[in-house]
């Protein structure tokens, strides 16, 4: 570096900044320094920089999913969520470092310098678990209850519940069903909210517990109901996924949509916005999200205090 800098008749910190594309370099000096650097052959020692720096200029980006055939990486959660982060990042000068629940124990994840959780997990366990890597951490989800003091963004899930009880009751509906599992902090504020708003007209909906979001759950949770004849005239699904299943038993049995049951997914896929009929789904704003992610967990790691956030959903009404 020093020999670069006398060749280009400037200080050694100016050689740094202009291979790092410091905008502290003007444009003339920069290209003329990499030019000089791509004659002669020298790069830019990162390894050597982030030892020093004792920084990797990398953040772990966790998705706390079990990807599957009906719920694949590319669905737009996560993928809308990692693009908001990786164009954050990026700008930054950070690498993102993408890896499952199961590849979160490599050493690279803990050299990292931050950490970005997609999903809190069943009762936060999850977010539990990486607390033990002491890094500045950011979760997407549902605001923590109590003493619970990690930094979180997220929809208002709680609103969401809110919004689909308001729909069903405005088109007079009187026997709804909630479908997802609580144990995940996200699902249960939708089922306060929804159960909340209901429980101001004397409604008390119908909680049917299911694991998966898939449309296979979707179907089988349908069908349990019908085998044990439950009435009921409006189904509130925790996702998109689990209300196209549900749509698909009903019309197995015979049910008209929206005539006979209304149904409210979550998230607003462009799967949902195709299905056949329309879903009406709750609306998040993932990419909105996953550059608020970035950006708190880029202050975290600068020394800064953040606070959680949680973002407007919105109901699509469509056809269901």
């Amino acid at each position: 570096m020093a020999d670069l800098a006398k060749l280009a008749g400037v200080s050694k910190i100016t050689v740094s900044r202009a291979l790092s594309e410091s905008p502290l370099v003007n444009p003339e000096t920069r290209e003329r320094v990499q030019a000089l650097a791509r004659k002669h052959g020298y790069k830019l020692n990162v390894s050597a920089r982030n030892l020093r720096l004792r920084r990797s200029h990398t953040v772990a980006v966790i998705v706390e999913m079990t990807p599957s055939s009906e719920r694949t990486m590319w669905d737009p959660y996560p993928l809308s969520l990692l693009g908001g982060i990786s164009q954050e990042l990026t700008s930054a000068g950070y690498s993102v470092l993408l890896t499952t629940r199961q590849g979160a124990s490599h050493a690279a994840v803990q050299a990292a310098d931050g950490l970005i959780l997609l999903g809190q997990g069943v009762r936060q366990d999850a977010v539990h678990l990486y607390d033990k890597l002491g890094l500045p951490m950011v979760v997407w989800g549902a605001a923590g209850e109590g003493g619970d003091n990690h930094t979180v963004v997220g929809s208002d899930n709680h609103q969401g519940g809110i919004m689909a009880a308001e729909r069903f009751l405005s088109i007079g509906r009187r026997h709804p069903v909630f479908i997802g599992n609580p144990d995940h902090p996200e699902m249960a504020q939708r089922l306060f909210g929804f159960v909340d708003e209901l429980a101001r007209h004397g409604i008390k909906p119908l909680l049917l517990r299911r694991d998966d979001f898939t449309l296979e759950s979707g179907v089988d949770a349908v069908r349990s109901l019908a085998a044990r004849k439950v009435r009921f005239d409006a189904i509130f699904a925790c996702s998109d996924l689990l209300a196209m299943g549900a749509i698909r038993a009903l019309v197995e049995l015979g049910q008209s949509v929206p005539n006979d049951v209304s149904v409210i997914g979550y998230d607003d896929t462009p799967l949902g916005a195709t299905f056949l009929p329309p879903l009406s789904s709750m609306r998040q704003n993932w990419q909105e999200g996953g550059v608020l992610l970035a950006r708190k967990v880029l202050a975290m790691i600068h020394g800064q205090v953040v606070q959680s956030q949680m973002m407007a959903t919105t109901l699509v009404v469509r056809s269901t």
